[in-house]
């Protein structure tokens, strides 16, 4: 652990003045307590080790030291030599890692840039031959651009692990290890996790030099604001009661375990009125950026998913996380209710259990040190409204637009990310004024999605 005291403003800290001046032009002046902990030894280029739950706000933690180290260094990156990385598990992190990060780059006049599976890798070739101080990337599409001589890591002085816990449990341990050992051996390195099993103490105990660990929150922590329900449903009912929860007035991310099951559901609640949409692996990233816009938005009223959005997505004001099908462990189970009572929100997570899921799910609640009220409820049942807002579909089918064609490619390489483009009403940055009735942030908000290239 540090002997190094948190701190309680922004200004506390030996930060870039640009940097400062940006935070509080987005309202942001007080850091969350991972940020207030890590910050202090991470600008001092400290290895930095932070453990905190989802939605605590480590990408700025990880992500202001960052920006303000490689500034510092007052070096331009080469074509195709990045001098920072940050490695995530996920597009859909990757994407909102970058947005959450290039308004402070741009005021520090580094660029920034993310490489990831399912767009163009032409054109991220050409977003590195022109050069890019910061790369955010998946371990599959990096490795994939590193093979084609399209990219070289020799440079990067500061590397970031996010979400280190997912990168281990989804087997991409190899080719994490083959990338950190190509980035600078006396570079510094910060590991984020919201769990430490032994893959990720793996990569500690090898790439960490006299790390200093700072955990806020346990690890399997209940967060004070959210609420936890098991719904006991016969299979008979459970679909229709599914459907009156995603009735309810505002919106709701649905999980459950297949694409398959995934695209059924969707299909259904489309069927009796609800505006819902699918994000789940097998859709192509046009759509499934499609579908989160159309969420975050609130063109779509349901967001049903798998696992591939249990990490990451970040939707303001969400207050209402169901579980159609109980996860299988519990770390599933904490990672899909952080999608909401983020950043201090309430929120409320549900699980609709079977009678021969019973005792299996016990099991699991019981692993993640959750304590849920239960009941017993069927479609239209005063516990079900009380606890989700469930309401009854009207029965018209309803139709969402289909996500657009990928646009040709532009005439000009996209050599670097630009800040532009977000659809109505998505945040750009931390305290940006919410969606889906949630308050404008007032501290440092963290933009954390499932699967990589």
């Amino acid at each position: 652990m540090s002997s190094v005291s948190p701190v309680t403003l922004f200004s506390q800290l030996p930060l870039d003045p640009a940097l400062v001046a940006a935070l509080e032009a987005h309202g942001v002046t007080e850091p969350f307590p991972i940020q207030a902990a890590t910050l202090p030894d991470s600008l001092a280029g400290r290895d930095v080790l932070g453990r905190g739950r989802t939605g605590s706000g480590k990408t700025l933690a990880f992500g202001l030291p960052l920006l303000t180290r490689t500034k510092a260094a007052g070096r331009r990156a080469e074509a195709r030599r990045p001098l920072a990385l940050v490695l995530v598990p996920t597009r859909e992190l990757a994407g909102q890692v970058t947005e959450a990060l290039d308004p402070y780059a741009k005021v520090l006049g580094l660029r920034i840039t993310a490489v990831v599976g399912g767009a163009s890798i032409n054109r991220q070739t050409a977003a590195l031959k022109a050069g890019a101080e910061v790369l955010v990337a998946t371990p599959g599409r990096l490795a994939d651009l590193i093979d084609r001589r399209a990219c070289a890591l020799d440079r990067v002085a500061v590397t970031v692990l996010d979400e280190a816990d997912q990168m281990a449990d989804m087997g991409f341990l190899p080719q994490v290890t083959r990338l950190l050992e190509q980035v600078r051996p006396d570079g510094q390195r910060m590991l984020f996790s919201a769990t430490l099993d032994r893959n990720v103490d793996k990569l500690v105990k090898r790439f960490l030099d006299k790390p200093v660990t700072h955990s806020v929150d346990p690890s399997a922590a209940t967060v004070t604001t959210m609420e936890h329900h098991v719904l006991h449903v016969d299979e008979s009912t459970k679909r229709a009661v599914t459907a009156e929860i995603a009735a309810r007035k505002g919106g709701v991310i649905m999980f459950v375990g297949t694409k398959r099951g995934a695209d059924r559901l969707t299909k259904h609640l489309l069927g009796q009125g609800v505006r819902a949409v699918a994000l789940h692996g097998g859709k192509s990233q046009p759509q499934r950026n499609r579908a989160l816009d159309q969420f975050r938005t609130g063109s779509a009223d349901a967001l049903v998913a798998t696992n591939v959005a249990a990490r990451g997505i970040h939707i303001d004001g969400l207050d209402l996380v169901v579980n159609v099908d109980p996860p299988t462990e519990a770390k599933d189970y904490l990672h899909r209710g952080g999608r909401t009572a983020r950043a201090g929100e309430s929120g409320t997570v549900v699980t609709l259990v079977l009678p021969e899921q019973r005792r299996e799910n016990a099991r699991l609640m019981a692993q993640a040190g959750i304590r849920p009220a239960t009941a017993r409820v069927r479609p239209g049942d005063p516990d079900l409204v009380r606890i989700t807002g469930a309401r009854k579909p009207s029965g018209t089918p309803v139709a969402l637009p289909a996500a657009p064609a990928p646009a040709a490619p532009a005439a000009k390489p996209a050599a670097r990310r630009r800040s532009g483009g977000n659809p109505a009403g998505r945040r750009t940055g931390p305290g940006a004024a919410a969606g889906r009735g949630g308050a404008a942030g007032r501290r440092a908000r963290g933009s954390n999605g499932r699967r990589a290239a």
